[in-house]
């Protein structure tokens, strides 16, 4: 089988996956030439590509989308400065997929570091090893870094839950009391 036909075979069975990676954290037209870009730098690392390539994939997509917001980041600056005005952020579209919205909220409170960790084991269904390639960090390191973003993910969600939750019953005595203060004043 020619370089060419190995490439095709290796595009066709990841395109979809690695497209899906990129559109949760962009939109649909940037994640398109996200994927482009990522696959034509496959095409000239081809030959040095580990035997499972996915996650090599997804960390040169990551890499793509970082060197995209960064750019993205100069130019706002830019314009900043010739406007004299402050530009709005853009959402973090990654985010504003999933459905919950405590989950939500409390996944747009921790860092870009513990929510990425989160998202490629949860979203993305990688192993550790894996997970820890696209990050570029090793797997020891990866394992601290998703332990310690599990448990922010959850006091976030344990501040959010007692925020939201309606307050506790009045005790008897409280009740008493407070029918006795009544009596008194009537």
């Amino acid at each position: 089988m020619s370089d060419e036909e190995e490439f095709t075979a290796l595009f066709r069975r990841h395109y979809p996956r690695v497209l899906a990676f990129v559109s949760r954290r962009t939109d649909q037209a940037r994640a398109h030439d996200v994927v482009a870009e990522t696959f034509a730098t496959a095409w000239r690392h081809f030959a040095r590509l580990p035997a499972e390539p996915l996650p090599w994939l997804y960390r040169v997509a990551r890499n793509s989308l970082a060197n995209e917001e960064r750019a993205a980041r100069r130019r706002a600056r830019l314009f900043e400065r010739m406007a004299g005005g402050g530009v709005p952020s853009a959402p973090d579209h990654a985010v504003s997929v999933v459905a919950d919205a405590g989950l939500r909220e409390a996944l747009s409170r921790l860092s870009r570091l513990d929510r990425e960790a989160l998202l490629l084991i949860g979203w993305e269904g990688l192993d550790h090893d894996a997970a820890a390639h696209v990050l570029g960090c090793t797997a020891v390191a990866f394992k601290v870094r998703v332990h310690r973003a599990r448990r922010r993910l959850a006091r976030l969600l344990e501040a959010a839950d007692q925020d939201q939750a309606p307050p506790p019953p009045p005790r008897p005595y409280e009740l008493h009391s407070a029918a006795s203060q009544r009596g008194k004043s009537a």
